[in-house]
């Protein structure tokens, strides 16, 4: 006899059903699901930081959070490749956007870290989508307040190790540099792959490997098979606490060209999810997808329906390491 308290509850939490109502209705939230400000009985929370005051080059992805949810509107609950019903497993709310101050990037920064810090504390895994890469200091700064010092995997065209840019110490290319002097990041539990383009010389990844980084190249990243990939990622990490950031360049332009900084010769949709599906097993506090800019998508949106699947597919990982 199966006692009520041994059958699994349902998640709390979950997108309104497309059978009732039609996709397009309704308020606009990250894969339909409910948009609540108190977490109690979610186990993630999708956040949007709509902030690109260190954007270097194309404005636009502090209308990322927008797009993404755009983007999300025909997802589904069941993954077969991973055969998890993502939103059956997991109780998934859409928690609005973060407080930002645009034009003050040390200021979002600290507001990042506190609103990142106050979600880890509920209990909730936080899925952030940017907003450029500046971001991810605050996230880190939140992640380590909680977990202590942070592994990252990055997935990324650029290393973002610089320590400033025209000058200025918070923007999207100098995020890591300063996370790993604040202590927030340690660089030897860190691996950042697909790195490509034009540099302005070899110091530009030197720099990265000598401050303790793991650098896979575009071209190193695509030698190595999924499986490999996931082996590399458990060995670097060693077991302690780790975030994973996607940056949206690290796909080619010519699938995603609403980004900030494009760079040509990049992965394939197909083979970037790949390396994200591979990587389940994988205890990850919390994840973000950055750098998407509406204004320079087409009419087919693409990058932003590419950048919410990448996010569902953040989930999936989550659900599937959960129910294993």
């Amino acid at each position: 006899m199966t006692n009520a308290s041994d059958t699994p509850s349902e998640p709390q939490y979950g997108p309104a059903s497309a059978a009732l109502a039609p996709r397009y209705s309704g308020v606009r939230t990250f894969a339909r699901c409910p948009h609540v400000s108190d977490l109690a009985g979610a186990d993630v929370a999708v956040v949007g930081v709509p902030f690109d005051t260190g954007t270097s080059y194309r404005p636009g992805p502090r209308f990322g959070p927008d797009g993404i949810r755009a983007g999300s509107q025909l997802l589904r609950p069941y993954h077969p490749p991973l055969d998890i019903d993502v939103f059956g497993t997991l109780s998934v709310v859409d928690a609005g956007d973060l407080a930002v101050t645009s034009g003050n990037a040390a200021r979002t920064l600290e507001q990042i870290a506190q609103g990142v810090e106050a979600i880890l504390r509920a209990g909730v895994v936080p899925l952030v989508l940017g907003g450029d890469h500046t971001i991810v200091l605050g996230e880190l700064r939140g992640h380590a307040a909680v977990h202590g010092p942070m592994g990252l995997i990055l997935l990324d065209a650029h290393a973002d190790t610089w320590d400033a840019y025209f000058g200025e110490p918070y923007a999207h290319g100098t995020p890591l540099w300063h996370a790993v002097k604040e202590g927030v990041l340690d660089p030897h539990r860190s691996l950042l792959a697909g790195m490509r383009g034009s540099l302005y010389g070899p110091h530009n990844l030197g720099d990265a490997r000598a401050m303790g980084f793991e650098v896979l190249t575009t071209e190193e990243l695509r030698a190595t098979a999924p499986a490999d990939f996931a082996r590399l990622v458990a060995e670097r990490l060693g077991g302690g606490p780790a975030f994973l950031s996607f940056d949206i360049d690290v796909l080619d332009p010519a699938f995603a060209p609403a980004t900030g900084t494009p760079e040509v010769c990049g992965l394939l949709p197909h083979e970037a999810i790949a390396f994200v599906r591979s990587l389940v097993d994988v205890p990850f506090t919390g994840f973000d997808v950055v750098e998407v800019s509406p204004p320079y998508d087409n009419a087919s949106q693409t990058t932003a329906m590419l950048a919410a699947n990448v996010a569902y597919e953040l989930l999936a990982i989550e659900a599937k390491r959960r129910a294993s």
